[in-house]
């Protein structure tokens, strides 16, 4: 949770910088967007590859496995759709763009910006990025509060779904207990986020087209 305070304390920050035309001229080069994205995806590839448990944890991997990250999928996005009942005016592909984030709010509301930006005006992609932002980041929020609540009724799959791609790192602590005490969701959880991850920038491209 402290993370993600920290990050709404940022974009807080860069809207203030926006506001008084305090921000550097090259904060605001186009093609920023894209080299932050790209550091940002060989970070998340440094970060899955260094795991000291990688291997054992492929090979507790099985194709049974893949059921739960296709459950969240689904489930978010239909879920997503009933937003259109609140939000009438809005694109069901822009509203589907923002559930397909799954929590990972940074990589989700960088690649909304850049991807929309053309099709839409860079005020209209940058409204659809930060509801990208705002969220995800309240999925991370809510998962962090609840994992633990759902795992003591014995729903580990559901916590490990609600908590979306952030079961692989953020809320593996609460998913697994901080004493490892639930240690035999581990595999689950970082599989179900690594497959969420593989799936956001394709969803989300395909959503933004």
């Amino acid at each position: 949770m402290k993370d993600s305070l920290t990050l709404l304390l940022v974009f807080a920050a860069g809207i203030c910088l926006g506001v008084s035309d305090m921000a550097p001229a090259v904060l605001h080069l186009p093609w920023l967007p894209t080299v932050a994205l790209s550091l940002l995806m060989v970070q998340v590839g440094i970060g899955l590859g260094s795991r000291k448990d990688l291997s054992a944890i492929i090979k507790s991997l099985h194709w049974s496995m893949l059921l739960l990250p296709l459950s969240t999928i689904v489930g978010t996005l239909a879920f997503s759709t009933l937003a259109l009942l609140l939000f009438r005016h809005e694109n069901l592909k822009d509203i589907l763009a923002i559930g397909s984030g799954f929590g990972y709010y940074s990589l989700s509301s960088v690649l909304i910006a850049e991807l929309k930006s053309a099709a839409v005006g860079m005020d209209k992609a940058t409204q659809l990025a930060t509801i990208a932002l705002l969220a995800n980041v309240t999925r991370e929020v809510f998962a962090l509060l609840c994992c633990p609540i759902i795992i003591r009724r014995g729903k580990g799959d559901a916590a490990i779904s609600i908590a979306g791609v952030t079961s692989m790192d953020v809320c593996l602590p609460v998913i697994i207990g901080r004493d490892g005490s639930e240690s035999q969701l581990l595999p689950a959880a970082v599989f179900h986020g690594f497959i969420l991850e593989l799936c956001i920038p394709l969803l989300i491209t395909f959503f933004c087209q």
